[in-house]
């Protein structure tokens, strides 16, 4: 396996005329491009193997830098660009970065660190004194830089989200990127010449790989800083975007956008989703409006970037599909120390997959605590819960820290968002188990209305929709927006720990489960 600094330079030999990059007025081929990569790989002045960490946002000069500490054998290490002076100082502490490199709107967070002023630094936008300007090292005359590092040094770190714990850092070698980018144009049947809209973070799995791939194949990157569903739309009409990859959350705000109807997408030919699941109501929603050649629900980790693919997203709707071709996956019993105990078909348990496989990471930085719980005899156990079908093909349920247990029965919240998403009027809706004094969890059902919509009726539609009773949610609360993270992902935990006015703390007798 090539590194991917040698990856890049082939690209670049392959299709040096190409169009690689966009970001606004700023276009670039592959020749053109890899001058600049090249220019800040040497401007860096770390050494193979050291960490650089960054905030930013998806722009030109965080794809370039991208690249140029691959060239460099730097290990890049992405961090949310709203990230806190907290969160910085946790990250730069635990990878032990030599160099950070921002841009003005994370200029807050960088003021108040207490780390930031250790490492060195280097602005894209205003830098202050002391700091290195990231315009003028990008436009430097720089020769052409070798690539210093091989397919088994460390290539990228990413840092989970941390909502339940600290952050935990995910390292990943060359290898393995390159490995998960092959795979990712396999899966999704990438063309020569592909255009994607960049616009999942490159400090999540799923933005680092809409980069990688596109460099495979002589494909562009169309940067989109931060996601805004009118500039979106109006980016694939400009650039004929041949693909899309995003979260539910960000496709929901595309279709539901005033200016959807009018914007031309039929360039649009493959989508491609991934970090939740979607529900029946946005997959009918999307297939009608796109018609496209391929829907794919892929599933995965920033651990391991591919565990399943489902290529019929539509024609199976919550199915999660069979492993990804660089992966095996079992659902092995729920609470089992021992991942050969491989649960039954049709029954919920855990889902794990082979740490064997190309795309596998080896374990977490500095966490032998969290390795000790995720890694068990040569499998990865995901924290997910799902079950094989009778075809054998997989369906992720939830987290195993979201189920919900009511009354003594396991209750899946995608299975019931996928239910009340296909009523007109819900927009979107979000499921948690609310605490209750008889049944332990109350199944509790937040909803953006799209129309006028009342509890009974939601209840009435739950009933009539062959959703078993016990699952049936006992309370319907009516919100303007669901929580969610940076890049689109509901965050159930913060509907948990708010405090709800009005809400009972035991349900109706005619509605007990």
């Amino acid at each position: 396996m090539l590194d991917l600094g040698t990856s890049l330079l082939a690209s670049v030999a392959r299709d040096p005329g190409a169009l690689a990059l966009v970001d606004g007025d700023l276009r670039l081929e592959y020749r053109s491009w890899f001058a600049r990569i090249c220019a800040v790989a040497h401007g860096l002045g770390l050494r193979p193997g050291e960490h650089l960490l960054s905030l930013l946002q998806n722009r030109a000069e965080a794809a370039t830098l991208h690249w140029a500490c691959q060239l460099a054998g730097v290990i890049m290490t992405p961090l949310n660009w709203r990230a806190t002076a907290q969160d910085l100082d946790f990250c730069l502490a635990d990878s032990g970065a030599r160099l950070l490199v921002y841009e003005d709107a994370a200029a807050e967070a960088v003021a108040d660190s207490a780390l930031a002023g250790s490492v060195g630094r280097i602005r894209v936008g205003s830098p202050a004194a002391g700091e290195g300007d990231f315009a003028a090292m990008m436009a430097a005359s720089a020769p052409e830089m070798a690539p210093r590092a091989t397919a088994e040094d460390w290539s990228l770190m990413l840092y989970t989200s941390g909502t339940t714990s600290r952050p935990k850092g995910v390292p990943r070698r060359h290898r393995m990127e390159r490995a998960a980018a092959i795979a990712h144009v396999a899966q999704n049947l990438y063309r020569r010449g592909e255009r994607t809209l960049g616009v999942m973070p490159l400090y999540h799995t799923m933005g680092v790989r809409s980069l990688l791939s596109m460099s495979l194949i002589g494909g562009c990157f169309v940067c989109l800083p931060r996601f805004d569903p009118a500039a979106a739309l109006a980016l694939i009409a400009r650039e004929r975007i041949s693909n899309l990859y995003l979260v539910p959350t960000l496709y929901h705000d595309l279709v539901h956008h005033p200016d959807f109807a009018a914007t031309d997408i039929a360039s649009v030919r493959r989508l491609g989703f991934a970090g939740a699941p979607m529900t029946d109501g946005l997959l009918r929603q999307l297939q009608q409006a796109f018609r496209p050649e391929l829907f794919v629900n892929h599933y995965g980790s920033s651990e391991v970037y591919t565990f399943s693919i489902n290529d019929d997203a539509p024609a199976k709707p919550g199915c999660a599909g069979r492993a990804g071709i660089n992966q095996m996956l079992r659902v092995i019993a729920l609470g089992a120390a021992d991942p050969a105990r491989i649960a039954p078909p049709g029954t919920e348990g855990e889902v794990a997959v082979l740490l064997a496989g190309d795309e596998a990471f080896e374990g977490y930085w500095n966490r032998p605590d969290a390795d000790a719980r995720a890694l068990r005899d040569g499998w990865y156990l995901t924290g997910d819960t799902g079950y094989i079908d009778e075809d054998g093909d997989l369906f992720v349920t939830g987290r195993v820290d979201d189920m919900i247990i009511t009354g003594g029965e396991n209750v899946s919240p995608v299975e019931v968002e996928s239910c009340l998403s296909l009523h007109p009027a819900v927009g979107e809706v979000a499921v948690v188990g609310l605490p209750d004094a008889r049944w332990g969890k109350i199944v509790t059902a937040f909803i953006k209305p799209a129309g006028p919509v009342d509890e009974a009726e939601l209840d009435r539609f739950c009933r009539g929709s062959g959703l078993a009773n016990f699952k049936r949610p006992r309370r319907f609360i009516f919100v303007e927006e669901l929580p969610k993270s940076p890049v689109g992902k509901l965050l159930r935990r913060k509907l948990v720990e708010a405090d709800w006015p009005g809400v009972p703390t035991s349900p109706s007798q005619d509605r007990t489960p």
